[in-house]
């Protein structure tokens, strides 16, 4: 049986770079995102290695990011800025036209999710980025998977209003 070094340093593995693109999107600074990412592991670290069991990894990961980012802006009493500068577009289908109108898009679709209250953010960039199935997030909430469905729901038809006419939301 691996040790708890061992075991962690694969959940480490398996989850720095969700956890780090979710903490970017949320702090729209790399420098920052790294120091808050590299804190959330050493948090996760301290309780995996002397608390009870963690039964879902990914979940309390999540928890623990969101709650340092909370943290970070009522210190520094900054307003929340999200960046989708890591979503890349590298269909080789796509002309310079069409990636000129999609980054305006993509563009739009940031500007009005820095609109969004934080919970309709976080399940529009868990599931539709993170690719991470309701019940997960469900998990991640401490909410029943209805409830997130409506959440989810009501954050996509509040982004939609957020957008200028003629913006189509990417997710």
């Amino acid at each position: 049986m691996a040790n708890p070094q061992e075991k962690f340093s694969k959940i480490y593995d398996q989850y720095i770079e969700k956890i780090y693109r979710f903490v970017f999107f949320k702090v729209n600074s790399p420098e920052i995102a790294e120091d808050l990412t590299s804190e959330v592991f050493t948090r996760s670290w301290k309780t995996f290695k002397n608390g009870p069991k963690i039964e879902n990894p990914q979940a309390f990961l999540y928890q623990v990011a969101r709650n340092l980012v909370i943290d970070f802006y009522r210190e520094k009493g900054k307003s929340r800025v999200i960046s989708v500068e890591s979503i890349s577009i590298n269909d080789p289908r796509i002309d310079l036209e069409e990636k000129a109108l999609l980054s305006s898009d993509i563009e739009e679709v940031r500007q009005a999710l820095v609109n969004l209250k934080d919970d309709y953010q976080n399940v529009i960039i868990w599931h539709y980025l993170d690719d991470l199935p309701i019940s997960e997030i469900a998990r991640i909430l401490d909410k029943s998977e209805e409830a997130i469905r409506v959440m989810l729901h009501r954050a996509l038809k509040t982004l939609k209003n957020e957008l200028k006419p003629g913006v189509k939301p990417l997710v």
